[in-house]
């Protein structure tokens, strides 16, 4: 039995809806799990966990069960904050990065082919950090340099 071209689109829409579900829901559980987890109530937390950790080490005769907790414990968490910290972090590069590319073309005079940088290969990137460092050099040369930054040493 052969499916229709309705059935088929109405089966992609519901895939779309469920993955868009789960990316919502991801979105926001990482959003809210990287405020929490990165506050000091979170850390005081962890410590006190590894205070009853080591505590308990006389109890259980150090043994490699006891030892063997804090490990598989310790791993799996940090296995599952990786990918929390790391959609907290693209969200936050990419809300940056568009918030970047509109002052760009907002600005008269602005170069708005340095909109989506990131795109552009290392080399790329090398090169037009060269050209900013020439333009520096020759802003100071010239005087034009209109905040000079002194090092810490020099005061």
């Amino acid at each position: 039995m052969q499916e229709t071209e309705s059935q088929k689109l109405k089966k992609n829409k519901q895939e779309r809806d469920l993955l868009c579900v789960v990316s919502d829901t991801f979105r926001v559980f990482a959003r809210r799990s990287s405020m929490m987890l990165g506050s000091a109530w979170a850390f005081a937390a962890a410590v006190l966990a590894i205070l009853i950790w080591i505590l308990t080490g006389p109890t259980f005769h150090f043994s490699d069960t006891w030892q063997l907790i804090i490990n598989t414990t310790t791993t799996i968490i940090t296995f599952l904050m990786v990918f929390l910290i790391q959609n907290t972090q693209n969200r936050d590069a990419k809300a940056v990065h568009l918030k970047l590319d509109e002052m760009i073309r907002a600005l008269k005079g602005a170069r708005n082919q340095l909109v989506d940088l990131e795109d552009l290969s290392d080399e790329d990137l090398k090169k037009l950090e060269e050209q900013f460092q020439r333009l520096r050099k020759k802003a100071e040369y010239d005087g034009t340099h209109s905040r000079k930054v002194n090092s810490p040493a020099s005061h």
